[in-house]
């Protein structure tokens, strides 16, 4: 089998489709529920919160600004009457919609940020893709099977690892990727998070005799306003070695350029 020239794993939110209007919607439509409609978090503050690297899971991040609501209030957490179970399946009527069987919620409405002919142009270059996101399954295979037409892609969904930034679902979604694991190919991770920057590193320190590449990618709430730059500094901060405006300009040229430093 031929040689593989680098690999290729994306993140899905803020990278491969705009969850601006969906999950982060869905994520502060839940904390207002579960405040009592006493507060709905900002963009900034939801980007805020998840710069600590820890909260890349939506629905545990809807749970921590809930908590931190109350906790604000001289509320203890330990007192505070919060279901999560409750809390998931609200935030999972905005987003999907009610009727498990046809989805109507916020995902039929996100707007694309990559092209399947771009994935054709990195395979006819000798990169192979995949995706390592922390979306259930059933969200992922939304956008990259019923809407990008992507048939059977290697993923690895929140269902399949621990949340990121352990890296243990970026490894295993290279392990599927690659010829024969004593080849070490270079390996780039793209991501649009404190989390994702983190899971690289981490990544590094596991298998340090590979080249790994991060590579930040600006989700389309932050650009051409005033936290562009502050979201920028952030994912250099956290170990981004490239940010990018949209993941199409990781071209194979850009790859190679990258893998080769």
């Amino acid at each position: 089998m031929k040689r593989l020239a680098a690999i290729v794993v994306f993140d899905i939110d803020g990278v491969v489709r705009d969850v601006s209007g969906s999950y982060r919607r869905a994520l502060a439509d839940t904390v207002e529920r579960f405040t009592q409609n006493a507060y709905r978090p900002t963009s900034q503050e939801i980007d805020l919160l998840k710069s600590e690297g820890a909260w890349n899971n939506d629905w545990e991040a809807s749970q921590e600004l809930v908590y931190r609501y109350f906790e604000a209030q001289g509320t203890l957490r330990s007192s505070i009457d919060l279901n999560y179970q409750e809390l998931v399946t609200f935030f999972q009527s905005k987003y999907r919609g009610t009727d498990s069987e046809h989805w109507t919620g916020y995902i039929c409405a996100e707007p694309l940020l990559l092209e399947p002919a771009y994935l054709d142009s990195l395979t006819q270059s000798g990169i192979r893709w995949g995706f390592f996101s922390g979306a259930t399954r059933a969200s992922a295979n939304y956008v990259l099977e019923k809407r990008l037409g992507l048939q059977s892609p290697v993923l690895i969904a929140m269902e399949d690892a621990p949340g990121k930034p352990n890296p243990a679902g970026l490894l295993d979604s290279v392990q599927r990727l690659e010829n024969e694991p004593e080849q070490m190919t270079p390996v780039i991770y793209v991501g649009d998070t404190v989390a994702d920057m983190v899971t690289i590193e981490r990544s590094r320190t596991l298998q340090p005799d590979r080249i790994w590449i991060a590579v930040g990618v600006l989700p389309p709430h932050v650009q051409q306003n005033a936290e562009q730059t502050h979201y920028v500094n952030t994912l250099f901060q956290a170990g981004a070695d490239v940010v990018l405006n949209n993941v199409q300009e990781l071209t194979p040229e850009k790859v190679f350029e990258l893998t080769r430093l």
